[in-house]
């Protein structure tokens, strides 16, 4: 249950695009064609499906404060490399991007040529990056999270590529003013889209126990405000009752 919720999580409620406005070079540039958007798309599941899993046993077994000392020894448990994080994401990542350009290069030329050189800048898309540090930030426990993270995050962004490429094909037909041609509608469509995802945030249950986790001190002054209100209420009350009782002694 906990893999499920994690993967329509980033997928709709977290998408890359939608949420988080990240790739948005690659997805302005490569969305004119639905077979592009299909095949960078690939591409970006991939290697985030790849590089997330990979940078977690980065950050758990060598990046982390204390993280030598589990298969070094304890004289290595002051160490932290967690400044080396960037270096070492970015390097995973280029890895298995160039693993990526090697393989479509061989087996699919006419895509390779068609999506040029964003294909082996899937290496610095933002996107890519920005799943290893979620995954990095938001603590992810096991491999497996952080697999299904990595999954959920590549298919959120290839949907949102997809999508908007299937639009620019249909507007190609339409009257659209001279202003808003090009880039102009797109992130007018992009815009209205993400807003249509936002409806997503409410389709997990178990809200009250998940906001907890997430935001406990927002949720610990929000219920001391409710017992403030509660009390104040509760005094307001006894007045009006004395005072009433006044009145009529009286």
């Amino acid at each position: 249950m906990e893999h499920l919720e994690l993967f329509f999580k980033s997928i709709f409620i977290d998408n890359m695009v939608f949420a988080t406005f990240l790739g948005m070079c690659s997805y302005l540039a490569v969305s004119k064609k639905v077979s592009t958007a299909v095949g960078l798309g690939a591409a970006v599941i991939f290697v985030l499906v790849v590089t997330v899993p990979l940078n977690w046993l980065l950050d758990q077994y060598i990046l982390q404060p204390g993280a030598l000392g589990k298969w070094l020894g304890a004289e290595y448990a002051s160490y932290d490399l967690s400044f080396l994080s960037f270096i070492m994401f970015i390097a995973t990542i280029a890895t298995m991007v160039q693993l990526v350009e090697i393989i479509v290069e061989k087996f699919a030329p006419a895509l390779y040529n068609s999506l040029g050189i964003f294909l082996p800048l899937i290496a610095v898309n933002c996107a890519i990056l920005g799943g290893s540090l979620f995954m990095q930030s938001r603590e992810i426990p096991t491999i497996g999270l952080a697999t299904t993270y990595g999954l959920g995050s590549g298919i959120g962004w290839f949907l949102a590529i997809l999508a908007i490429a299937a639009i620019r094909e249909k507007i190609r037909y339409s009257n659209v003013p001279p202003a808003l041609r090009g880039l102009g509608i797109t992130f007018i469509i992009t815009g209205l889209m993400a807003i249509g995802f936002m409806s997503f945030g409410g389709m997990l249950t178990g809200g009250d126990e998940e906001s907890k986790k997430e935001t406990p001190e927002v949720v610990e002054r929000i219920e001391a405000e409710k017992e403030a209100i509660k009390k104040e209420t509760g005094a307001e009350h006894s007045q009006s009752i004395a005072d009433n009782t006044i009145k009529v002694v009286e």
